[in-house]
């Protein structure tokens, strides 16, 4: 594995060349202070993954210096090297292009990790990270779901809970004196809004959001 190191910090470097080498299959080819001079130096020595910086006050900084690398070098793998514990950062360095993330305070064995799960074609985060990831989908797939909800008329929401209760087209038109058609009418509506296909998504949607008097 052959690394670039890009960081502003000449004793930051020192360190990293000083731990990479010591391990086998790796090696540090090159050193940058700044984004620029990263971007030159990979075009150059070719390596496997760079560790960037993410703030170089001095030149390019390691989130536009990673986005133009990666335009001309996409096989080559970028992990960020970050003091900041801040989901923000996180997201905007994987829209760069970064296949992971480590915290500089991470200890040096996750660090080498990180390096071997990325050069192998996977993503790494760093543990606090991922676990902030998987909240906040869940909230927005959870936001989504009450967003979608609330886009049902009353009549849908009966028709859905009738549904949900095994109740035919006929028997649901029956109870709510409307004509099959109708009722056929409101299911198509309802996996529209809902974005589902089948009778059983539907029952199961109703069911978690506590239609039969019960959740899951």
């Amino acid at each position: 594995m052959k690394i670039l190191l890009v960081d502003d910090h000449a004793v930051v470097r020192m360190g990293l060349k000083v731990l990479l080498n010591a391990v086998p299959d790796m090696e540090v080819v090159g050193e940058a202070s700044e984004g620029d001079e990263g971007i030159k130096m990979a075009l150059d020595l070719l390596p496997s993954i760079v560790l960037m910086d993410l703030s170089m006050p001095h030149g390019k900084d390691g989130l536009s210096a990673t986005s133009e690398l990666k335009k001309q070098l996409p096989d080559t793998e970028i992990l960020i090297l970050t003091m900041h514990d801040d989901e923000e950062y996180l997201f905007r360095a994987i829209q760069a292009g970064a296949s992971g993330c480590v915290l500089k305070s991470a200890p040096h064995q996750e660090l080498i990790d990180a390096i071997k799960t990325v050069c192998s074609g996977n993503a790494y985060l760093h543990p606090a990270a991922t676990r902030r990831l998987m909240d906040q989908y869940l909230g927005n797939l959870k936001q989504d779901q009450q967003d979608l909800f609330q886009l049902l008329s009353d009549r849908e929401k009966e028709v859905l809970t009738l549904i949900a209760k095994g109740y035919a087209n006929k028997d649901i038109g029956e109870k709510l004196v409307i004509s099959v058609k109708t009722v056929e009418t409101h299911k198509s509506n309802l996996m529209e809004k809902l974005q589902m296909k089948t009778r059983p998504e539907l029952v199961a949607y109703a069911l978690k959001k506590g239609l039969l008097g019960y959740g899951i």
